[in-house]
């Protein structure tokens, strides 16, 4: 009797945990997908970049930003 209380103690916190598991890797990918996807021309310049708007897709060249979408 003792034996089983102990496994179903036992498999409820392996259960709770893989719940919190799930939880922190569905809030990672969310904040993943949440971050912007752009620079603004100043932020481009800032980052040693040349902001190149005229050209076709608007984006930023060199510097940290290189290949960002600059709106």
């Amino acid at each position: 009797m003792r034996t089983r209380r102990i496994l179903a103690a036992v498999t409820a916190a392996a259960a709770l945990a893989g719940l919190g598991l799930t939880g922190a890797a569905t809030a990672t990918a969310a904040t993943a997908q949440g971050a912007r996807s752009y620079v603004t021309p100043s932020e481009c310049r800032q980052g040693g970049g040349t902001p190149a708007i005229n050209e076709e897709g608007n984006y930023c060249k060199g510097g940290s930003h290189d290949g960002e979408k600059v709106d």
